[in-house]
């Protein structure tokens, strides 16, 4: 079980290679259908339930430009494996090449501390979070439109752009508790 690194393989010419993490995978593979879609640039999807990868594919997995981490606000087990699956990742990734993606954030069955505790996931990780609808093909697509200009830049694919600064346009940050409206 080692490490995943960000810069431990050379770039492909003209493509991205996303990983998705999701333990339930309800919503991951629609999403990377909608993905592959992507004519532009070749975009090489990877599914995961969770970290660490297998070592017997090391050799020949391509370099992944960026992780996405799928948690689903109604499961409490979703949450956890995503946090389990952090400690996987070499610190190279959180400069601008992990992103996590909450579903299930308008259901009215999900308790309010588990929004609260996957924006301290992302904010403690200086992440970006991004919410998605997984209901609708329109939400998967707008989905995986925000994560393909994530993806562009995580891999270097746009030009004077680089993940660390746009790492820090869309980190997800937490107000201190005095900003935080009562609604008791």
């Amino acid at each position: 079980m080692s490490l995943l690194k960000p810069y431990s393989k050379l770039p492909a010419l003209n493509s991205a290679t996303i990983l998705l993490v999701e333990n339930e995978e309800h919503f991951q593979q629609k999403l990377a259908n909608s993905l592959v879609e992507e004519s532009a640039v070749t975009v090489n999807v990877r599914l995961a339930k969770s970290l660490p990868l297998p070592m017997e594919n090391e050799e020949s997995r391509p370099r992944i430009d960026l992780v996405v981490f799928i948690i689903n606000l109604t499961s409490e087990l979703s949450i956890r494996s995503a946090e389990s699956s952090l400690k996987y990742l070499d610190a190279g990734y959180f400069l601008g090449k992990v992103c996590f993606m909450v579903t299930g954030a308008r259901s009215v069955s999900v308790p309010p501390d588990r929004l609260v505790a996957v924006r301290k996931l992302a904010a403690s990780h200086h992440s970006a979070l991004l919410f998605a609808e997984d209901q609708t093909s329109d939400g998967v697509t707008n989905a995986a439109a925000r994560l393909l200009t994530i993806l562009k830049v995580a891999a270097g694919l746009v030009p004077m752009t680089t993940a660390l600064y746009l790492s820090n346009l869309t980190q997800c940050s937490m107000p201190s508790d005095s900003n935080i409206p009562s609604y008791d």
